[in-house]
């Protein structure tokens, strides 16, 4: 059953909303919080993209016998045909599959995470920043031109564990599983942020030296900071693998996993997840409507209207920048204690008899 075009419209502007939702709250995390120019977001990304790309449907594809001694990159079509075909029936394999796939990814995703920041986190800001975009773009060129891993620039099917919905509705259950997943993330960061560990971030965010000098190991920090973004990141990888249904390496480049999340933070407000979801929002929605009514803006366009994305999303950017550099929702400054307990402890402290 084909779904309505305003329902595919809607369907599709939540399940990209979720999927960046989760990469820019990774980022928020690295960068807002514990101020990591993490100008290597694909790399988890990717990473995590790849590991659903290479891993679960060979697993598999050994399992339920359909390989026959076939490459599994020659013959990918059929076999991932044939595997999703199995899965369509099998609801309890279908959920085994996608929560193993997540949790592996975001293993894969630390793992990249801890091998970026181990050779780079002493660096200075720049140079760190400029140390992950490279460790990122080695691991996309390794995808497009090693084969045998995903397919370099023809890429490989991937396993389906929506099939069993039927028909095209297996989008909107994909779409309801990247919301909740996004929910699970949002609620994970926010709690971070109000933790005694949130508040230490922000001290060597706000000041390296002074967070030195009461003990905390700030390189250490760091990389544990990195891992958990990491982890985060490369999860929204998978679920962008298992939504498209398709794996290439090409189509995740740096514009659109690492300097549009960039964007969405810095807009919404860096260290507020409430605007880091606002700053995604008015990326997606913006995207999505300019991509559904192209044929609108053509005639009164003179260029290509999907330049009209970047050029507003580049005002927008150029304004927050301008007027509101703290993004359209502040950090809000952060309470050890209620305000009504720093009241009854003010009242004690003046009351108390001068010695």
């Amino acid at each position: 059953m084909v779904l309505p075009v305003e329902m595919t419209f809607l369907i599709d502007l939540l399940a990209f909303f979720g999927i960046y939702a989760i990469i820019a709250l990774s980022l928020n995390l690295e960068f807002g919080y514990a101020g990591i120019p993490n100008f290597g977001k694909l790399l988890a990304v990717l990473g995590g993209a790849m590991f659903v790309g290479a891993i679960p449907g060979r697993v598999l594809a050994y399992l339920y016998g359909v390989m026959d001694n076939l490459d599994f990159i020659q013959y990918n079509p059929d076999i991932m045909g044939n595997v999703n075909k199995i899965l369509s029936a099998d609801i309890f394999s279908s959920a085994v599959i996608l929560v193993a796939s997540l949790i592996l990814a975001a293993l894969t995703g630390a793992l990249l995470g801890v091998i970026a920041s181990y050779p780079a986190i002493r660096l200075k800001e720049d140079y760190l920043a400029i140390t992950l975009l490279a460790m990122a773009e080695i691991l996309r060129t390794i995808g497009d031109n090693y084969s045998p891993l995903v397919g370099g620039t023809m890429g490989v099917d991937v396993v389906n564990p929506f099939k069993w919905v039927g028909g095209e509705y297996w989008i909107l259950a994909a779409t309801i599983c990247i919301l909740l997943t996004t929910a699970l993330v949002f609620i994970y960061v926010e709690s971070i942020g109000k933790s005694p560990l949130g508040r230490t971030l922000r001290a060597i965010r706000d000041d390296e030296a002074a967070a030195e000098t009461y003990g905390k190991d700030v390189t250490k920090f760091r990389m544990k900071v990195l891992m958990v973004g990491s982890a985060l990141a490369a999860v929204g990888g998978a679920l962008a693998s298992f939504y498209s249904g398709h794996m290439v390496s090409s189509a995740f480049d740096r514009v659109l996993y690492t300097f549009w999340p960039w964007v969405m933070v810095v807009i919404g407000g860096a260290a507020n997840n409430l605007g880091v979801m606002l700053g995604v929002f008015v990326f997606v929605f913006l995207r999505k409507i300019i991509i559904f009514y192209k044929d609108v803006f053509n005639p009164y366009i003179p260029f290509d209207v999907n330049w009209l994305v970047y050029l507003l999303l580049g005002l927008a950017l150029i304004i927050v920048l301008i007027y509101k550099p703290e993004g359209i929702i502040p950090e809000k400054p952060g309470k050890t204690l209620e305000q009504d307990r720093l009241k009854e402890i003010m009242k004690r402290i003046e009351a108390a008899p001068e010695e």
